[in-house]
């Protein structure tokens, strides 16, 4: 489903990779940043989160950032410049984990429960013929990725409607409810229209003072449908530091600050096996995958007895209960497989059991890696024969899919200025030859389902490189 995304790639800079760690055991002072260490201190050998990096660097994955956690305690941080600390990401389908958690809260709050029926909470929105399927389908269904649908109707939305709801309600269900999994972020959407119509409030603003608040978290955004309910299965902008603290929430079974948040019976419901992904697959398959390990309520099983939140290109938040740890990570990459086995080949044996001492040089080459962390600039060529012929032009576009009227070029002082002329407003990029030129656009990014209404409604500029 990864692969569906659409993507405006040029330089849509919202994000930082995270790969973090949490503590069940040990009571750590958690105010609105996490509390610091060093790997050593927590048990972690610096030679596994170096080699991790360098396979990193030396792979086709563009990492955007990384922080580690153990034992509560930030041990590693690092962003791949031109991305930074203060920057927000685009989480993609891990927005679902935070969904799911908005769910959670509203059971809790007695204000439905996983066994209602889909249809309940939308009765205007009903086909004329509602079958059998339709009728059975309960949240614990959309939870699980088992609504029965087929096939997946995230994409066969058109842009132009305004009534998802009814989009979803409409879809054929072929399968009966909670027997087959089929990757569904639409279902995802259902359950943020569904909060919204129990809680009277959009998931963002339900979850600030229940999630984002307790955490420390601020200023979050989630892209909404039409009608503005949150997306849900998508669209929810963090920081790093934003995605490593849900991790070691998760693995504190929902308790922060002493104080259980969200009960650790939810926590223990969402993030354990819902449902088998691949039956029928031999385990000698199994074992090489993890997305084969099983799916839980907008969570998915690991290899290494771990739980992860999941985003298209590599957008991770992976909590290791046996290690005491959480990943979190923000990426680029067409391989979300091999990205994991990052994790697993060089992370994961570097976490002992006990202390370690320090080593001073090894922890000079760690610091001194992590400083240098750097998106890879290509080689620049010989000047093109070209700019001289195209710049200061207007290009008018013929009509297409992205809706743009015109492009010009003007290239100047070892700079090129892109005029995008769409939907008639005109949005300025800036490109340098030879090095980063930082900015900020109101031109609409990265979306799941390309243009539709209403998605960045009320989000600011998003940050370009």
């Amino acid at each position: 489903m990864k692969s569906n995304f659409r993507i405006f790639r040029g330089a849509v800079l919202i994000a930082s990779l995270l790969v973090a760690s949490c503590n069940n055991n040990i009571p750590v002072d958690q105010g609105p940043d996490l509390p610091r260490s060093t790997p050593e201190a927590e048990g972690v050998d610096s030679r596994g989160i170096i080699e991790f990096i360098k396979a990193a660097d030396s792979s086709k994955h563009e990492f955007h950032s990384i922080m580690i956690l153990r034992h509560g305690k930030v041990i590693t941080e690092g962003w791949w410049s031109p991305y930074s600390l203060e920057l927000k990401h685009t989480l993609y389908s891990t927005s679902k984990s935070f969904t799911s958690t908005a769910v959670g809260f509203a059971v809790t709050e007695k204000l439905l429960k996983v066994t209602d029926k889909v249809m309940s909470f939308f009765p205007e929105y009903l086909p004329d013929t509602v079958s059998p399927n339709l009728a059975a389908m309960e949240v614990k269904d959309l939870l699980s990725m088992s609504a029965g649908q087929d096939p997946d109707p995230t994409f066969l939305i058109p842009p132009s409607e305004n009534d998802w709801i009814r989009a979803f309600l409409s879809r054929p269900v072929l399968n009966v409810p909670g027997t087959k999994f089929l990757y569904n972020s639409m279902a995802t959407y259902m359950l943020s229209a569904i909060v919204q119509k129990v809680t009277g409030e959009k998931i963002l603003d339900y979850l600030t003072p229940r999630l984002f608040a307790p955490l420390g978290i601020k200023g979050m955004d989630w892209e909404t449908d039409p009608k503005g309910i949150n997306t849900g299965g998508w669209g929810l902008r963090l920081k790093t530091e934003d995605m490593a603290k849900f991790g070691q929430l998760l693995l504190q079974k929902g308790k922060w600050k002493g104080k259980q948040i969200i009960p650790e019976e939810w926590i223990n419901e969402a993030t354990t096996f819902k449902i088998d992904q691949a039956p029928g697959v031999p385990d000698s398959i199994k074992q090489k995958s993890d997305w084969m390990q099983g799916y839980c309520y907008q969570f998915w099983r690991c290899r290494n007895n771990a739980f992860r939140g999941d985003g298209a290109y590599g957008q991770y938040i992976i909590v290791m209960p046996e290690q005491d740890a959480v990943v979190a990570i923000t990426c680029e990459t067409s391989d979300m497989q091999e990205e994991l086995n990052l994790v697993w080949d060089y992370l994961l044996p570097s976490i002992k059991n006990e202390p370690l001492p320090a080593n001073i040089n090894i922890n000079a080459e760690y610091n001194k890696l992590l400083e240098s962390l750097a998106v890879g600039l290509p080689e620049r060529g010989l000047e093109s024969k070209l700019i001289a012929s195209v710049s200061g032009k207007k290009y008018q576009i013929d009509k297409n899919e992205m809706d743009i009227e015109s492009l010009s070029f003007d290239f100047n002082n070892n700079q090129c200025i892109l005029n995008i002329r769409e939907e008639g407003k005109d949005y300025l990029l800036t490109f340098g030859a030879s090095g980063w030129i930082q900015g900020s656009t109101s031109r609409k990014g990265p979306n799941l389902l390309y243009k539709a209404r209403g998605y960045f409604e009320g989000i600011p500029p998003v940050s370009v490189a």
